[in-house]
């Protein structure tokens, strides 16, 4: 029999005799493996976790500005923000609802508007009193108010 095992072997076997070759993992060695994994995973997990948090408001905060720039360049042009009602969209798209804007020059933006880092669409308001707006998403609790990820994030704060 030739010999297949990973130590050396006995170059005087033959055909009669056999070596015991070791194959695979007993399961306490399995175990133990198992058990460093999960203690690895309960130490970095939080501090991965803590930092997708902090993350996705900076991606909000940072797509806030970019929707801001986009939104400037649309009143740049058309002497006017886009209304309530045409909203973001207006910045993909000529919007076809009165106030039509008189010197449309987009779109303003190359692909559609994206959802917040949450998956929910940010708010667009017009301000009534000056020219301007807010644009803000609600964080990762949807509500108005909340403080660390659940903070509102605005482009007036």
């Amino acid at each position: 029999m030739r010999c297949v095992s990973p130590v050396p072997c006995d170059n005087t076997t033959d055909d009669t005799t056999y070596s015991f070759v070791r194959r695979g993992f007993t399961l306490v060695e399995i175990l133990v493996v198992i058990v460093v994994i999960s203690l690895l995973a309960a130490l970095v997990a939080p501090n991965v976790f803590r930092n997708v948090d902090a993350a996705k408001t900076a991606a909000a905060r940072s797509q806030i500005e970019m929707l801001s720039a986009a939104l400037d360049m649309y009143r740049m042009d058309n002497s006017a923000y886009p209304t309530g009602g045409q909203g973001l969209e207006a910045l993909r798209r000529e919007p076809l609802s009165e106030p039509r804007p008189g010197n449309w020059r987009g779109p303003y933006l190359r692909k559609d508007v994206p959802p917040d880092p949450w998956g929910r669409p940010y708010i667009y308001q017009p301000l009534e009193d000056v020219l301007g707006f807010e644009l803000k998403t609600l964080g990762s609790d949807a509500k108005v108010g909340g403080s660390g990820d659940a903070e509102d994030i605005s482009n007036l704060k």
